[in-house]
């Protein structure tokens, strides 16, 4: 894996702001020159650090505007269970984000729905017919105070 410096820091957090500058505008922002700018873009992406580009939607304009995240705990824990839930989870178009957790719960399920009924469709629907899961913990957001995809700087 390619070790990242300072300026590819300063590329990565200026597309993060805006994925559409272009190579001129960035090369600017960065204080670079086009050509090393762009060489540096392509081996970040070569690399795998800069995985894709996506534009960040409204999720209330599109329909979604009911984020609910969801503590699951497995009944068992062994490599076959495992693989099958995960599976099974990477196929739900409601699940955005689905994250291992340490604690009380397995796993964090960041989930998009239309309302309360939608939501329970989902689960009666999607996470109760997965089997194996002990427990879940739904909190519904109804605020959010910040949200970001821009990382910070490191030391």
């Amino acid at each position: 894996m390619k070790k990242i410096d300072r300026k590819d820091q300063q590329i990565i957090r200026a597309l993060q702001r805006n994925g559409r500058m272009t190579n001129q505008d960035l090369a600017a922002e960065v204080n670079l020159s086009p050509s090393p700018c762009l060489r540096r873009l392509k081996l970040l992406e070569q690399y795998g650090i800069i995985t894709g580009y996506s534009a960040n939607i409204d999720a209330e304009a599109y329909g979604l505007p009911v984020t609910v995240f969801v503590h699951v705990k497995l009944e068992s824990h062994t490599e076959a269970t495992v693989k099958k839930f995960e599976a099974a989870i990477a196929r739900i178009d409601q699940i955005l984000e689905c994250f291992v957790m340490t604690g009380s719960s397995d796993y964090l399920l960041r989930v998009v729905v239309a309302d309360l009924s939608d939501y329970e469709k989902f689960v009666r629907r999607k996470l109760h017919p997965l089997g194996g899961i002990a427990s879940m913990d739904s909190s519904f957001v109804y605020g959010v105070v910040k949200k970001t995809n821009v990382f910070p700087v490191t030391e």
